[in-house]
C-alpha cells in the first residue's frame, strides 16, 4: 500500500457504501430506518458511508433534510465509519452551502460530483471544484460519472485538481481503467471504484477501495474482495466477484440502483419501506422477482 492509499483510508475508508435514504410511505425521512440501516452497514464491514449521494436520492433532498441525514448517520455510527456527504449540485453557491452544512452536521468528508445539466467547460468544472473545496476544512472525493452529469472530468483536469490540498480522492464511475491508472501514476489521488460491475478490475489496477451501491446488501463480500486483492489472491478475488454477478445484475441492471437497493433492504427486513421519491418509482414485480432470485443465490433472503 502506498502513502496516498494509506492516507485515503484514514480520510474516507476502503469499503464504502453509497447508502440509500430510508423514507416513510409519505416520503419523509425515516429515522428508524436510518438507524437500522447504519447498524446493518457497520455490522457487515462497511467503514465509510456516503450519505446523500446519487443512491441516496440527492436531487430530491432539501438542504435541511441533507443536514438532518448527516446528523442522524453520524450519531448512530459513533465514529465507527467515515461519513462522506454528497454536496455537489449544478449550482456552485448551493454546493458551497451544502458543504458547510455537512461540515457543521459532523461529516468527515465530502463527495463532489461534476456540475450536471449546464455542461460547463473543464475550466469551469475545475473552478467549481476548487470553490467547494476551499469552503470547508473537509477532504474532498471527486465523483466522475458522465453518464449522469453529461460531462466527464478529463484526465488533465483531474491531474490539475489533484494538486489541491483537500482534493484527495476520486470516485470513478467513468469506467476508463487506463485513464484511472494514468491519473494515479501522476497524482496522489486515491481511486475508488464507483461501478459495482467493475470492482475487481479497479482494485487490481490500484484502486484504494469501492463506493458500492450493492454494498447496501453485501458490504461483507466487498470487504472479502478487497482483502483478497490486497493479499495477492486473485483466484479468490475472481471467485468472490463471480459469486456476486447475480445480485449486481439484479440491483444495477434492472430498474435503477437506488430503487433496487431499497427493494433488497426492504425484502431483508432492514428497512420497512422501499419507497422512493419521484421521478423515481418503485420496481415492477418482474424486477422484484429477479431480485429475490438473486438474494436466494446469496442465501440472504428472509
Amino acid at each position: 500500500m502506498n502513502i496516498a492509499q494509506h492516507n485515503a483510508e484514514l480520510l474516507f475508508g476502503t469499503n464504502l457504501v453509497a447508502m440509500v435514504t430510508p423514507m416513510r410511505p409519505d416520503g419523509t425521512l425515516d429515522e428508524t430506518g436510518i438507524t437500522s440501516l447504519v447498524d446493518h452497514l457497520l455490522s457487515t464491514g462497511c467503514d465509510g458511508i456516503v450519505v446523500g449521494g446519487t443512491t441516496g436520492e440527492s436531487p430530491t433532498l432539501t438542504e435541511p433534510e441533507m443536514a438532518q441525514l448527516v446528523r442522524a448517520v453520524n450519531a448512530q455510527s459513533k465514529n465507527r465509519a467515515r461519513i462522506i456527504a454528497g454536496v455537489g449540485t449544478y449550482n456552485t453557491a448551493d454546493s458551497i452551502r451544502r458543504a458547510r452544512d455537512a461540515e457543521a452536521a459532523g461529516a468527515h468528508a465530502l463527495l463532489l460530483v461534476c456540475p450536471y445539466y449546464s455542461r460547463p467547460t473543464q475550466a469551469g468544472i475545475a473552478a467549481h471544484c476548487v470553490a467547494v473545496a476551499d469552503a470547508t476544512e473537509l477532504p474532498v472525493m471527486l465523483y466522475d460519472v458522465p453518464v449522469r452529469t453529461g460531462v466527464a472530468l478529463e484526465a488533465a483536469t483531474l491531474i490539475e485538481l489533484g494538486a489541491h490540498p483537500r482534493i484527495r480522492a476520486v470516485k470513478d464511475a467513468k469506467g476508463d481503467l487506463f485513464e484511472a491508472m494514468t491519473v494515479m501514476s501522476r497524482t496522489s489521488l486515491a481511486y475508488y471504484c464507483g461501478i459495482d460491475e467493475l470492482n475487481l478490475p479497479y482494485l487490481a489496477c490500484g484502486a484504494t477501495g469501492v463506493v458500492s451501491v450493492v454494498g447496501n446488501v453485501i458490504a461483507h463480500r466487498n470487504a472479502e474482495l478487497i482483502r483478497a486483492v490486497r493479499g495477492g489472491d486473485l483466484g479468490s478475488a475472481n471467485a468472490i466477484q463471480r459469486s456476486l454477478i447475480e445480485i449486481v445484475d439484479a440491483v444495477m441492471r434492472t430498474s435503477q440502483g437506488a430503487v433496487m437497493a431499497k427493494a433488497a433492504l426492504a425484502e431483508l427486513g432492514i428497512i420497512s419501506h422501499a419507497g422512493v421519491r419521484l421521478p423515481l418509482i418503485e420496481s415492477p414485480p418482474a424486477h422484484r422477482r429477479r431480485l429475490t432470485e438473486a438474494l436466494d443465490t446469496l442465501s440472504l433472503a428472509v
